[in-house]
């Protein structure tokens, strides 16, 4: 626009910053660049469609975009601060049986604007609300596998990441993906945030058959990947493993996980599946995943087991925009 490239930066500090749309308020930046952003752009944040709140805190939101698509986004409360997860496409072409999102089908991908703005909107919400908490985490774990985005993804992580912008450390952003390949290599040498990698099933017959994409990006290949990731001295891969009950839960199973992850430099995070509306499956019970959690701790791996959040509300992903799609 003709103008001195420091007024970028300040317009970013607004926008990102601060969440503040509106040009007019932009006090430090000249009346006459004020007009001339007003003639020639919008800033559309989604539209809190819907937000649903879990007697444990949980609060699920449905965005509206600028052209009428619905998406979801959750934070979750985490003692001092919320976890906030994010959506990276509408809809999901993975098609994981398991997952609300994957029964949906694809419908596009988020821009950058999209993905980085739905923490602008969930900031809204909570100064409107008077809540103190401040979404301080970022877990790319809403709808859509962030890999199949990556360029958009890519520029809403630096947004996320930039000083002048939403300011967030690398520690406290993780993207998970089923694991696309040269895609997560590329992720990886980025830096731009922690990895975690949606395993669901230690052999690739049985992962192919819970998720579909595995027939396209091979266990065998994941794995290599993962060998060669850059991490940090202390850093680890964060592999999420989803408990099913009769189908992924055995000591078997179990015993493969350590075969195949035993050169990985990684954590182990155990869901408790929140079944939802997904016919055929079911959260394995508690004697069986402490068996499993206490036979890989025996092998020498940290294993966490996740806490369901916000059952009550169709907070796992896809859940919610299905009862809306439902209705």
């Amino acid at each position: 626009m003709g103008e001195p490239a420091y007024r970028a930066g300040q317009v970013m500090k607004w926008i990102w910053g601060q969440g503040i749309g509106d040009f007019d308020l932009m006090t430090n930046i000249t009346k006459n660049l004020r007009a001339k952003l007003n003639n020639d752009f919008q800033v559309l944040w989604p539209l809190v469609k819907q937000a649903e709140t879990s007697v444990d805190g949980t609060t699920k939101f449905l965005l509206r975009l600028a052209d009428g698509r619905v998406i979801e986004s959750v934070i979750i409360p985490a003692g001092d601060h919320y976890t906030q997860c994010l959506s990276t496409q509408v809809g999901c072409p993975m098609g994981c049986v398991f997952c609300s999102t994957g029964k949906m089908g694809f419908e596009r991908n988020l821009t950058s604007g999209e993905i980085s703005s739905q923490i602008i909107a969930a900031r809204h919400y909570l100064i409107g609300k008077n809540d103190p908490l401040p979404v301080s985490n970022l877990v790319f774990m809403g709808m859509g596998e962030p890999l199949l985005n990556w360029t958009q993804v890519k520029k809403a992580l630096e947004i996320i990441r930039a000083a002048d912008a939403l300011n967030f450390s690398r520690r406290k952003v993780t993207l998970s993906t089923v694991g696309v390949r040269d895609k997560l290599t590329e992720f990886g040498d980025s830096k731009l945030a922690l990895t975690a990698v949606s395993l669901h099933a230690p052999e690739q017959s049985l992962r192919k058959r819970l998720m579909p994409a595995a027939a396209v990006y091979e266990l065998d290949e994941l794995i290599a990947c993962l060998e060669n990731l850059p991490l940090a001295p202390r850093e680890r891969i964060t592999i999420e493993y989803v408990m099913l009950k009769g189908i992924n839960d055995s000591l078997s199973h179990a015993r493969d996980m350590v075969r195949i992850l035993s050169r990985v430099k990684c954590k182990i995070n155990l869901i408790k599946y929140n079944p939802g509306h997904e016919p055929g499956f079911e959260s394995s019970d508690h004697e069986t995943i402490g068996a499993f959690q206490d036979f890989l701790r025996s092998r020498g791996f940290t294993v966490m087991l996740r806490k369901s959040m916000g059952a009550d509300i169709d907070a796992a992903c896809g859940q919610l925009k299905a009862r809306y799609a439902d209705n």
